[in-house]
């Protein structure tokens, strides 16, 4: 058996897509499983798409996500260059190989003639006018150096099939395959002949990538066999879909995972998550580290079906991570969204982030979740009814001097004395708990939902705040 070689190959063209991350960790893992090696191979020959810094995005994603290659362009490796506009000179000689093959040809077609085949639509299709020239036209016109591109030489009967797998055999007919262009008139490579030729080189023998190349693996095996190469095995995973008729789409502006970090979703939790979309493990588990997941990793728990991402679910997942933090590792994280709030730097840190850790399921909601604390004015007094707790302004307007009286020389004004009193409060008033802690709360925040109760809003208020505000909440009572 060979070692197992993985890779993934993206276009430096923006952020990282969530499906491109889904092809990375899936490659990842399968080469860690089989105790094999993972690639990096940058496919960078489409100048018109290449973004500015996008280069320095895909590596600083996988290091961020903890997907480790074992060699690539910033980390070298026995199969360089790992940048395909570094390999025009391997292309040029292997596309000029498979022309003596047979399996490709030189296409002096102009413009205006590719213009010509096309119909109203703009839809046209070769017609290998140029594969009937003779060695001697095509060697005339190479020698006064006119204009060309290598283009693949499909035949035109039959059809073309391999098995993938997750979905199976495959076949394709080759009438319904072109004769597309594999060296461009620049010298540099389409990715249909890159990625052949690359992959052969590098020693590729898993080829890991999206349901869309389904079709397209036939005019690749093609080439495979022309050049008498050993076919790699196909995985092709299912797309990822934004609801039942959507895909998933950078272009239409869907979320990439430097996005869902910078909403503040805990990244470990973005990683399990996207390692779900379209796989399962045996035991059904849903969190798992990326330690676990190496460990829990096999093909056979790919999914045919295409898979909706559920924001809800990474939301879920997130909170879950938080929960089980601890808590110096939260306080570090949660530290720069508390910087964005208007509470921030007004209240006892510590205190605070112990009220937030499992009331967040996301580090963005941080902000949200506390300006509360600072925009403290005139509310309505509807916020005092609560049907459950049998609550409403009456109710206040007896709780709040009795909390004022009670909470002005209570030792020590911590969290659990304050709810101890508060609901000895209740009990030697003929109340239940929850009418007083509710009334007290919403007096110190003017908010029907924060992310503590009335004794931590108190604490984290401290002594003097909270009198002052169970007066002014009086005042609005008319008391």
């Amino acid at each position: 058996m060979k070692k197992v070689r993985t890779r993934f190959a993206p276009s430096p063209t923006g952020y990282m897509h969530i499906g491109n991350l889904r092809t990375a960790l899936y490659g990842y893992l399968y080469a860690k499983k089989e105790g094999g090696e993972f690639i990096l191979r940058l496919e960078d020959t489409d100048s018109k798409r290449f973004v500015e810094g996008a280069v320095q995005v895909i590596y600083d994603t996988l290091k961020d996500a903890g997907i480790e290659y074992d060699e690539g362009p910033d980390i070298g490796g026995p199969c360089g260059p790992y940048v395909q506009s570094e390999r025009a000179a391997i292309y040029k000689e292997y596309a000029e190989k498979l022309v003596e093959l047979g399996g490709a040809y030189y296409c002096f077609c102009d413009k205006e003639r590719l213009e010509s085949l096309k119909d109203e639509n703009g839809v046209g299709r070769y017609d290998k006018h140029c594969l009937r020239l003779s060695k001697e036209e095509v060697q005339e016109k190479l020698a006064a150096g006119v204009p060309y591109v290598i283009r693949q030489n499909i035949p035109e009967e039959g059809s073309g099939s391999y098995d993938d797998m997750v979905y199976g055999t495959v076949t394709v007919d080759f009438k319904d395959i072109e004769d597309g262009v594999l060296l461009k008139s620049d010298g540099l490579p389409t990715y249909n002949f890159a990625n052949v030729v690359d992959d052969h080189l590098m020693g590729i023998t898993h080829v890991i990538r999206g349901s869309e190349y389904l079709s397209s693996t036939p005019k690749y095996n093609l080439m495979y066999d022309a050049f008498g190469w050993e076919r790699p095995a196909y995985i092709h995973l299912p797309p990822i879909m934004k609801n039942a008729h959507e895909k998933l789409s950078k272009r239409n502006g869907d979320a990439s995972y430097q996005d869902l970090v910078a909403k503040g979703y805990i990244k470990e939790a973005i990683i399990n998550y996207i390692a779900l979309l379209g796989w399962s493990p045996k035991d059904n588990r849903e969190k798992m580290s990326l330690k676990e997941l190496e460990e829990s990793f096999s093909l056979s728990g790919i999914n045919k079906s295409p898979s909706i991402f559920d924001e809800p679910k990474l939301r879920w997942l997130s909170g879950e991570y938080i929960k089980e933090m601890p808590d110096e590792e939260f306080a570090g994280r949660a530290r720069p969204f508390l910087a964005k709030s208007k509470a921030y730097g007004k209240y006892d840190e510590a205190k605070l982030l112990k009220i937030l850790k499992t009331r967040v399921e996301i580090l963005g909601e941080i902000p949200e979740k506390i300006d509360f604390l600072e925009e403290y004015g005139k509310f309505d007094e509807a916020l005092y009814y609560n049907k459950k707790m049998k609550s409403d302004a009456e109710t206040a307007k007896k709780v709040l001097p009795l909390a004022k009286e009670l909470l002005a020389d209570l030792e020590p004004f911590e969290n659990s004395a304050i709810y101890q009193a508060l609901c000895a409060l209740a009990q030697e008033n003929g109340m239940k708990n929850g009418q007083v802690l509710w009334c007290v709360r919403v007096a110190l925040t003017g908010r029907e939902n924060t992310p503590g109760g009335a004794s931590e809003m108190a604490e984290l208020f401290g002594r003097e705040r909270t009198l002052e505000r169970l007066s002014e909440a009086l005042g609005f009572l008319g008391v």
